[in-house]
């Protein structure tokens, strides 16, 4: 197929250019210096020479890239995907380093989390979900366990789980159309065609959502008790639900609770999780924790003795992300107060004095809220803390402002200092702004409520 579209590609952007009226200008400036550099999973990799075009990804990227697919569909009879990247990054990386891999995490962003079935630890905690799991994802025709509903606390492999499921069926079943998305990710694009709809006076928003997540194979939605009880989201998802179950394609729905607990769920859809296969995962066992410590210390090159990893696993029972963030104290700790010496059990002990309190509720501090703002916008929390004012990080930094002086003891003035903002008045327009907004925004107010449930859970 790549050679297919090099071979027509200047059949393809002539095409571009007379059905879409570009000018000869900017057609010789943006369009005919673009590359064709790979191709994988229906996924084109296309390269943009900056050093002719400029900084232009952005704008092609939101402005060619719908007619060139259009195009490529005409002159080849394929529908592809397309990604646009400078031609100094390719070049710098090495062409061969975009291979399906690579493209397939750019399709699907989820996968670049690693998950997968390889690298779960199956014990006697999770064996029965991990087995429902993989034979969903051996045989994804909806025939199997539909739906499969995966429930637990936070933290103990559900999501791993998921993300295993879509990738396995990616990799080897390439034929079926596979989407994951979070309950959050769902209501955000509900709420927003409710509102491109208003704007617009028609319901196209709406039939491009349901286009969006009805023509698949495979959904799997991630968390789903944060739509429950959001009437026009829950609505939404149940009509999605039941066209994709009456046509036999496969769902997998994770949850912090079963499907009989959930007292706001209309009995016809707990009736329906229900009839699938609702399976529990408890948190892992001492045995489980062990081998999920040992598996995280290959990565690392700190070792660390069976006595500190038997001190962890005796110590930490909630789930195995405190597990890892146990691990990842103590080697911190032991960098920062003992570089040079070997982490003994008296140094981890003291690294998790805090942190090993099982009486105690967890105290939420400026930087565990900078910490989980900036995973939750896939952002670097550096960039948080930076000078920085560009749009993507003005919200999560002001939300960050907010949720410190909602959730912590600080004065607006240590906010102003934990986040790296010269003077406690940015601190306070924060505050103001958020309130404002959500008192408009739904979205808003439900990302919040989001944020905080990550932060006591």
């Amino acid at each position: 197929m790549e050679n297919q579209i090099k071979d027509k590609w200047n059949e393809i952007i002539t095409y571009l250019r007379d059905e879409y009226l570009i000018n000869g200008v900017l057609f010789r400036t943006w369009i005919e210096p673009l590359e064709v550099i790979s191709y994988a999973d229906h996924t084109l990799i296309i390269a943009i020479d900056e050093t002719k075009q400029g900084d232009i990804l952005n704008l092609i990227d939101k402005k060619y890239k719908i007619p060139l697919q259009v195009a490529i569909e005409v002159k080849t009879n394929e529908q592809v995907d397309i990604i646009f990247r400078y031609k100094s990054e390719i070049e710098k990386k090495g062409v061969s380093s975009y291979n399906k891999e690579e493209i397939l995490e750019e399709k699907y962003p989820f996968l670049k989390s690693g998950h997968s079935f390889e690298s779960f630890v199956v014990s006697s905690s999770n064996n029965i979900a991990y087995a429902a799991a993989v034979a969903v994802a051996e045989n994804p025709n909806g025939q199997t366990y539909n739906p499969l509903f995966l429930y637990s606390g936070p933290g103990l492999g559900k999501t791993h789980l998921m993300h295993s499921i879509a990738r396995y069926i990616i990799e080897n079943h390439p034929n079926y159309t596979v989407t994951y998305t979070t309950s959050e990710d769902f209501m955000n694009s509900v709420v927003e065609a409710i509102r491109t709809n208003k704007q617009k006076g028609d319901t196209a928003a709406t039939a491009n959502l349901r286009k969006k997540y009805r023509n698949v194979d495979v959904l799997l939605i991630d968390d789903i008790q944060f739509i429950i009880g959001k009437e026009s989201t829950q609505i939404e998802f149940f009509n999605t639900f039941e066209a994709l179950y009456q046509s036999g394609k496969q769902l997998v729905i994770s949850s912090d609770k079963p499907p009989s607990e959930m007292e706001q769920l209309d009995v016809r859809y707990r009736s329906r999780f229900n009839s699938g296969m609702p399976i529990d995962i408890q948190p892992p066992d001492y045995e489980t924790s062990m081998a999920i410590l040992r598996n995280k210390q290959e990565k690392s090159d700190i070792h660390l003795d069976d006595t500190i990893l038997s001190y962890i696993a005796t110590n930490i029972k909630s789930n195995i992300r405190d597990l890892e963030g146990a691990y990842n104290k103590i080697i911190l700790y032991a960098k920062l107060t003992n570089p040079n010496q070997k982490i003994t059990l008296d140094i981890a002990e003291k690294a998790l004095k805090d942190f090993i309190s099982p009486n105690e509720k967890i105290m939420i501090t400026a930087e565990y809220i900078i910490e989980i703002v900036a995973d939750h916008f896939n952002l670097e929390k550096e960039a948080l803390l930076s000078e920085k004012k560009t749009q993507n990080l003005a919200l999560p930094r002001q939300i960050c402002m907010y949720l410190c002086n909602e959730l912590t003891n600080l004065t607006q003035k240590e906010i102003a200092a934990k986040l790296k903002r010269k003077n406690h008045t940015t601190v306070i327009h924060a505050i103001n702004k958020i309130n404002e907004d959500m008192i408009v925004d739904k979205e808003l107010e439900e990302k919040i409520q989001v944020l905080k449930k990550k932060l006591n859970s």
